[in-house]
């Protein structure tokens, strides 16, 4: 790997573009470098994140927010054109619409891949626009392939050396560049064009955390697929020789000058070198329960401590000792009462937990409808157990969080639970059991117990075998077989759902 300084330069120092972060991501993503063999593993776990893509897409099919981007999406016909998941399976829309449709679908359930690192992400968000891209312009698997494992290796880097999130930006501005190289890689574009479709797209998706902070609304779930349109207009302009902001990293009034640390910022990111392999994606993570990242240990641990608690009335509080991260976005150190409010949205109930925990304990699973459900929320027992607890963030959970070495990097946290006689339970847990260090690794086996577990009742089993077929092969496919990585569903029960939605320009 090789490390690239990134600070920034004052416009006198007419900063040469093969030295700005932009440039130097664009060529990390191979677009022209000659054809050779993807990392196996690598190779095999994106068809892994392809496959927990579909499982969470078709899940959330009748879901409001995906249904109202499939309506926005379906009027934009084009050909070749893209699928969409839950609509006709001859129909083909123009990919910038089709990855609006689907990236929501994957995105809605806060329930597909993610990687934790100085900042936060989903990278399995940059799948859906390179799918519909590969679509549109004759790609095969295997050129599709190519480009997932590229994006995850440039939004893995960023991810791990430039946190947004201590600037209260959110972090679909890492997507956005992430997708841009992966679409860079997957069409083999030079570096040129790559670098400025990297800072157009970084330049248009610069947003706030707000989309995450207080009443969360469904814009969480259309945040990445603005993204990934975005970056597909990005790259579409910049193949038509159009250039963008520039230096967009570097520049005195530029990302890191006013978005991030200011005139004195200084970043290190680290890029795979020329023929070096991309390994990246095997650093990301799935989930087992539809919740954020760092609730998945803590379901975990309340699931595990269930039994020694007994009667849960007889518990005076629980306090959840964990990371700075999970304390402040997910925890009572947010100071966002909408977290302990029985009439919140799913998306901010997701994003709380006290509840979270609250409900595993008490349930002894997860569902990602069910356990979410507004009379579920508002059970008055689940109500008074929730008010009970809290979390500190203790400092050595916060180490071990950006433990620069992935195998002692941990995610959880330590329950301490008081109950009404004095008497103290506790118990920790360091990583979800789905982690690849947990007690339970997600291996292809999972994935595939995954997809068929949420499509039940939505696709037959003849549908999802023939999805699992399609994705296993996903490297030997040519461009009418990715059309098989949607599985078969019962379209008009879709349609109908869709009529109920009101109207808008489309």
């Amino acid at each position: 790997m090789i490390e690239h300084q990134v600070r920034v330069h004052p416009s006198a120092d007419r900063l040469p573009r093969e030295e700005q972060l932009a440039w130097k991501l664009a060529a990390a993503a191979g677009g022209t470098e000659e054809p050779g063999g993807l990392d196996p593993a690598a190779a095999a776990m994106a068809v892994n994140r392809v496959i927990d893509n579909a499982s969470v897409a078709a899940a959330s099919l009748r879901r409001r927010p995906v249904a109202v981007a499939r309506t926005q999406a379906l009027p934009h016909t084009a050909g070749p054109g893209a699928s969409v998941f839950g609509a006709a399976p001859g129909l083909r829309i123009s990919p910038e619409w089709a990855t609006w449709a689907n990236g929501t679908a994957v995105r809605e359930l806060d329930f597909h891949d993610t990687f934790l690192a100085a900042d936060y992400s989903h990278p399995g968000d940059n799948i859906p626009p390179l799918l519909a891209v590969a679509q549109h312009t004759g790609r095969t698997g295997a050129e599709l392939l190519r480009g997932i494992v590229a994006a995850y290796e440039i939004h893995v880097a960023l991810v791990r050396g430039i946190c947004l999130h201590a600037h209260r930006i959110d972090h679909v501005a890492h997507l956005s560049a992430a997708t841009a190289c992966g679409l860079g890689a997957l069409l083999r574009l030079d570096t040129a064009t790559v670098y400025q479709a990297v800072q157009q797209a970084v330049h248009t998706t610069t947003a706030t955390r707000q989309s995450r902070k207080g009443e969360i609304s469904s814009w969480k779930a259309f945040a990445p697929a603005f993204a990934g349109k975005a970056a597909i207009e990005a790259v579409d302009r910049a193949m038509r020789g159009e250039g963008a902001p520039s230096p967009v990293y570097e520049g005195e009034d530029g990302f890191l000058a006013w978005m991030l640390d200011g005139p004195d910022a200084s970043y290190t990111v680290e890029l795979p070198g020329p023929g070096e392999a991309r390994r990246a994606i095997l650093d990301t993570y799935t989930k087992e329960h539809s919740a954020e990242y760092q609730a998945q240990a803590i379901i975990d641990l309340a699931r595990r401590l269930r039994e020694r608690v007994g009667s849960l009335a007889a518990v005076r509080d629980i306090v959840l000792h964990t990371s700075h991260h999970t304390h402040n976005v997910i925890g009572s150190g947010a100071n966002d009462p909408q977290k302990y409010d029985p009439q919140a949205s799913r998306e901010t109930l997701d994003h709380s937990v006290p509840y979270i925990f609250a409900v595993a304990l008490e349930d002894g699973q997860w569902h990602h409808e069910r356990s979410y459900a507004p009379e579920r929320a508002r059970r008055q027992e689940t109500v008074e157990l929730w008010q009970k607890i809290s979390t500190v963030e203790d400092p050595e959970w916060t180490r071990r969080y950006h433990d620069p070495d992935p195998e002692k990097r941990a995610f959880g946290g330590r329950a301490v639970i008081t109950l009404a006689d004095g008497t103290v339970i506790e118990d920790r847990l360091a990583v979800a059991d789905a982690h690849p260090a947990g007690a339970r690794p997600f291996g292809r086996a999972g994935y595939e117990h995954k997809f068929r577990t949420l499509t039940e009742g939505i696709a037959d089993p003849a549908a999802q075998d023939a999805f699992l077929d399609a994705a296993g092969r996903l490297a030997e496919l040519d461009t009418d077989g990715l059309a098989r990585l949607f599985p078969a569903v019962d379209t008009d029960a879709v349609a109908a759902y869709d009529a109920t939605l009101p109207k808008g320009l489309f």
